[in-house]
Order: structure tokens, then C-alpha cells, then sequence
């Protein structure tokens, strides 16, 4: 969609022409951590041990 290398039309034209900002572009997600990766696996095995569990049980 956006094409960096086009010398007409710049980045930030490009992206207004999209409708999106230009920090939009640039970002670059960082990922999963990975206490934040263990902590959804345990949950995810609470839960499939217990899936009759409600929100309040599981917090």
C-alpha cells in the first residue's frame, strides 16, 4: 500500500492519502512477553480444567 521508495510522493502524503498516521507506519509491534506468555498459559489450563468458571471464579 505504501510505498517508501516512491520519490514523488512522499511517506506522510502517502499516508493521509490512506487515512492513517504516519506513526501508524513506522510502528513495529514488540511481541508477547514472557512472564506474559507463562501467566495466559496458566490461565488457559485453569480454564480447561474448570471451564464451567465465570469471570469472578477465574480473577
Amino acid at each position: 500500500m505504501i510505498e517508501p521508495a516512491n520519490p514523488d510522493l512522499p511517506i506522510g502524503r502517502q499516508c493521509q492519502l490512506l487515512s492513517i498516521s504516519r506513526s501508524s507506519f513506522y510502528y513495529q509491534p514488540k511481541g508477547e512477553t514472557a512472564l506474559n506468555l507463562a501467566l495466559m498459559r496458566q490461565i488457559d489450563e485453569q480454564f480447561l480444567e474448570t471451564p464451567f468458571f465465570d469471570v469472578r471464579q477465574m480473577a
